[in-house]
C-alpha cells in the first residue's frame, strides 16, 4: 500500500510533517475510492433523498424510514434499508468473499438499533456457458447461503444475471431490512467526550488487510492468488452471537452511538464514529483483543477481521457491556474514549515484536509507548480531495435497426431457456427465505413481501439490475431499472416508500466508462425523482476492470414499498379471468435477451412518460377484488411474462397483432399483465395514464397458446418448465 504524491503532498501540508507509517496506511485506506467516493461523490447530489416518510437518509451506516400508518401518516415502526458490494473480495474467494458482504450489511443495520429481518441478493456473472462462470457463481452463493442461514435472516429476493463483461469481475451486491422502534433509534454520530470507545466481537487478526484499498483499484492477472490476503475470513456463528448481544445492549439502552468494522477496520470505524459527531479519541492500540501474536499498528488498526463492532458507552455502563458480551462469547476491549481533541493512536512495542523487528533486518522502534496516529478526525474522514475526471458520452444508438432473422417458435424457446430470463430456483432454494416467520410472498415472484405485524403492514422488497439494458443505453436503461423495480412492487399491490442503490462501474479514469457511469447515476436519479421515491443510501463500487476489460454499467437498486396487509395477489394466472396488458405491446428490441443473443442492434425503447401515476394505478388494480393475478413485464418480453405465468391448472390463451418479434420479446419496462374479471374497469383505471389491451384469457387446461400473423406458439406447462429449468439441468 502506498498514498499517491497529490495525496501525501496535501496531508504532509495539513499536518506539516511526514505521515508516520500507521498515518500514511490509514489515509491510503480512508482516502480510497471504496471509501472516499472521490470520483463519484460529484455526482451523487442528483439524488432527491428527502421524504414524508425518511427518517435518515444518506450518510450513516444505513437509511431508516418510517412505515406508513393505514391513513398515510407515519408510523411508530421504522426499517432501515441499506445496501454493499462485495465485487472484488467474491472473484478472489467467491464464498468468504460473498459470506462477508452478507456480515457486513447485516452489521451495518445493528449499528442503527434495528434487527435484521430480510436479505437480498443480486448477482452478476459472465457468461453461464464459461466454466469460472459456474465456479464463481457456486462459491457465491454456498457462501451467501451458509451465512445468512446460519445468522438467521432470510434471503427473501434479488436478481442473477449473466453477461460476457462480467467474465473477470462479478459483482455481489447485498441489500439489508431491518425493523426497530424510534425509542431503539441509534447513529454513527459521538456524542458526547468522556464516552468510552468499546470494541465487541471476534479478535483482530491480519485477514483483510487493506480491503478497502484493494476495492479501488482494477483486479490483475493474479489477484486469485496475490490478493488473497485482502479477503476477510467470515464467522457466522459469531455473527449470531454479535445480533442476539447488540439486541440486549439496545434493549437495556447502553449505546450512545455504534460503527461496525468492514472497510479499513477499526481505524476507519472509530475516526468516522468520532469525526461525525465533531469529535476526537485516544484510542490504546495494545487494548485491542488480537488472535495473532505480534501485530504492529497498521494491522490493529486496518485489518478487516469480520464480526465486530465499535461503540459509544458511558462510562457508568461499561461493566454491563462487557457481562453482556461475556454473556454471549465475545470478545470485549475498552480501547478508548472520545476525546475533544485529534484523533491519536498509541502502541508500546513488547519484547518479542521488538526482536521481530531487529530479527528482520529492519530499523526497529525504540521500545516504550509511542504516538503512531495524530490527525485531524474530519481532515482524516472527510479530507480527501474529489477527483475531476473526464468522460465522453456514451455513443448514440445505431440509426438503422439489425433485428434477429429467427423463427417465432425458435426465438420463443431460446428467450425462456436463457439462463437469464430462466428459472432461478435453483439459487434461491439454497436459501432459508423463511426463517423469522415473516415471509408472505416469498422468492420467485415479482418482489418479495415481509409481514410487519406491530403495524399490519406488508413490506414489498424488490432488488435488481439488467446489464444488458444499461450496456445498451446507460441512461434509458437506468431509468428502466427504476421503473422495473417499481413495477415488481406494484405489482404486489404495494407503493413504494424508498430506495437504495448499488453503482458500479468500471475504471472511472477511462473517460468512455466515467461517460457511462454518470448516465446510469443521471438516469437513476431522474426516474427515481419521477416515481417519487427518494434514494436514502447506497454504495458506490468503481475499479470494477480486470484483463479481460471493463464490466457494464451496473445500478443495481433495492426498493421497498408497503401496502395494507399481507395478502398480495399472485403471479400464476388462476384460469378464469381475462388476460389485460397495460402499457405499450409493441417497441424497439434494443436491450433485450434476443437482440443480446443474436448480435443485432436497436435503440433502447424508453420509459412511460408518466411513471409515477402507472405505478401506484396499478398498486390500486392490483389490490382490487377482480384483480386474478398480476405480473410485471419486462425480462425476455412478454413471452417470458406469459410462460412465468402458466401452471398445471391455468394456462393461457392469446392474440398478438402487429409484429409477433417486436410484440413478443421487446422488454419495455413498465408494464404488467393483469389477470381480471373487470377488463373495463381495469381499462378505465389507466385511461390518460397507460394504453391497455385485451390479450386474450385465461384456462384451465395449462397450455400457452400464442396466436400472431406469423403462426402460432403453443407449449404446455411441462414443456415450458422443462425449457425454464436450465439451471436446474446444468448445474445440478
Amino acid at each position: 500500500m502506498s498514498l499517491s504524491d497529490s495525496d501525501r503532498e496535501i496531508i504532509t501540508t495539513e499536518l506539516g510533517r511526514e505521515p508516520t507509517r500507521a498515518e500514511a496506511a490509514l489515509f491510503e485506506n480512508l482516502w480510497s475510492e471504496h471509501c472516499a467516493y472521490r470520483s463519484s461523490r460529484p455526482l451523487l447530489g442528483a439524488f432527491e433523498s428527502e421524504g414524508e416518510h425518511v427518517v435518515i437518509g444518506p450518510g450513516d451506516d444505513a437509511a431508516v424510514v418510517a412505515l406508513p400508518d393505514p391513513d398515510g401518516a407515519n408510523s411508530e415502526t421504522y426499517i432501515t434499508l441499506g445496501i454493499e458490494s462485495h465485487n472484488h473480495p467474491s472473484y478472489v474467494d467467491p464464498y468468504d468473499g460473498a459470506a462477508t458482504g452478507v456480515g457486513g450489511i447485516v452489521r451495518d443495520t445493528l449499528s442503527m438499533g434495528a434487527y435484521p429481518i430480510a436479505l437480498t441478493d443480486s448477482l452478476y456473472f459472465g457468461g453461464f456457458d464459461r466454466e469460472h462462470s459456474r465456479y464463481l457463481l457456486d462459491g457465491i452463493v454456498d457462501g451467501i447461503s451458509d451465512y445468512g442461514n446460519a445468522i438467521g435472516v432470510p434471503t427473501v429476493g434479488g436478481s442473477l444475471a449473466f453477461h460476457p463483461d462480467y467474465e473477470g469481475n462479478p459483482l455481489v451486491n447485498v441489500a439489508c431490512v431491518g425493523l426497530l422502534s424510534p425509542d431503539r433509534l441509534i447513529t454513527a454520530k459521538a456524542q458526547r467526550a468522556g464516552n468510552e470507545l468499546v470494541l465487541v466481537g471476534n479478535a483482530t487478526g491480519r485477514d483483510g488487510l487493506g480491503g478497502a484499498s484493494f476495492a479501488s483499484e482494477d483486479l490483475a492477472e493474479d489477484a486469485e492468488t496475490e490478493d488473497r490476503p485482502a479477503v476477510q475470513v467470515g464467522d457466522p456463528y459469531a455473527e449470531k452471537l454479535l445480533i442476539e448481544a447488540n439486541e440486549v445492549l439496545v434493549e437495556e439502552g447502553l449505546i450512545e452511538s455504534a460503527r461496525d468494522l468492514g472497510a479499513a477496520g477499526l481505524g476507519g470505524a472509530s475516526s468516522e464514529l468520532v469525526a461525525k459527531g465533531g469529535f476526537g479519541a485516544d484510542i490504546d492500540l495494545n487494548s485491542v483483543h488480537q488472535r495473532e501474536p505480534n501485530m504492529n499498528p497498521m494491522e490493529i488498526l486496518l485489518g478487516e477481521s469480520q464480526e465486530r463492532m465499535c461503540y459509544e458507552v458511558r462510562p457508568e455502563n461499561v461493566e454491563r457491556v462487557r457481562e453482556i458480551a461475556e454473556r454471549f462469547d465475545l470478545g470485549c476491549s475498552v480501547i478508548g474514549e472520545v476525546t475533544e481533541g485529534n484523533y491519536t493512536c498509541t502502541f508500546e512495542r513488547s519484547e518479542a515484536r521488538h526482536a521481530s523487528d531487529d530479527s528482520s533486518g529492519e530499523k526497529s522502534e525504540p521500545r516504550g509507548r509511542e504516538t503512531v496516529v495524530d490527525v485531524p478526525p474530519e481532515f482524516l474522514a472527510d479530507g480527501a480531495p474529489m477527483n475531476d475526471l473526464d468522460h465522453v458520452e456514451p455513443k448514440p444508438e445505431p440509426a438503422n435497426r439489425d433485428l434477429p432473422d429467427v423463427g417465432l417458435e425458435a426465438a420463443f424457446e431460446s428467450v425462456v431457456s436463457s439462463p437469464n430470463t430462466a428459472s432461478k430456483e435453483w439459487v434461491y432454494r439454497q436459501y432459508d427465505h423463511e426463517v423469522g416467520v415473516r415471509t408472505a410472498v416469498k422468492p420467485g415472484d415479482d418482489a418479495a413481501v415481509l409481514a410487519i405485524r406491530e403495524t399490519g403492514t406488508g413490506l414489498a422488497v424488490s432488488a435488481g439490475a439488467d446489464p444488458t439494458w444499461t450496456a445498451a443505453n446507460p441512461y434509458e436503461g437506468a431509468r428502466a431499472v427504476a421503473v422495473e423495480n417499481a413495477t415488481n412492487l406494484a405489482a404486489k399491490g404495494a407503493s413504494p416508500l424508498a430506495a437504495v442503490d448499488c453503482l458500479n462501474g468500471a475504471n472511472p479514469e477511462n473517460p468512455e466508462v466515467y461517460g457511462e457511469f454518470r448516465g446510469i447515476v443521471s438516469g437513476l436519479a431522474d426516474a427515481c425523482s419521477d416515481l417519487s421515491v427518494p434514494v436514502v443510501g447506497g454504495n458506490v463500487s468503481l475499479y470494477n476492470d480486470s484483463v479481460a476489460g471493463p464490466i457494464p454499467p451496473t445500478p443495481t437498486l433495492a426498493m421497498v414499498a408497503s401496502r395494507e396487509g399481507y395478502d398480495a395477489p399472485p403471479t400464476g394466472l388462476s384460469g378464469e379471468g381475462e388476460i389485460v396488458l397495460v402499457g405499450r405491446s409493441e417497441g424497439p428490441l434494443g436491450g433485450s435477451e434476443l437482440l443480446a443473443q443474436s448480435g443485432g442492434t436497436d435503440r433502447f425503447p424508453t420509459v412511460p412518460d408518466r411513471s409515477g401515476e402507472l405505478i401506484e394505478t396499478l398498486a390500486a388494480v392490483a389490490d382490487r377484488e377482480e384483480t386474478l393475478a398480476v405480473h410485471d413485464a419486462s425480462h425476455g418480453g412478454l413471452a417470458v411474462t406469459l410462460a412465468e405465468m402458466v401452471s398445471r391448472g391455468a394456462g393461457a390463451s392469446v392474440t398478438l397483432d402487429g409484429d409477433p418479434i417486436g410484440t413478443l420479446f421487446n422488454e419495455r419496462a413498465g408494464r404488467a399483465l393483469v389477470e381480471t374479471t373487470d377488463p373495463d374497469g381495469v381499462a378505465a383505471a389507466f385511461e390518460g395514464i397507460a394504453p391497455t389491451t385485451r390479450l386474450g384469457r385465461a384456462t384451465d387446461d395449462g397450455t400457452l397458446t400464442v396466436e400472431t400473423g406469423a403462426g402460432t406458439i403453443d407449449y404446455e406447462f411441462e414443456a415450458i418448465r422443462d425449457l425454464r429449468a436450465v439451471l436446474e439441468h446444468e448445474l445440478d
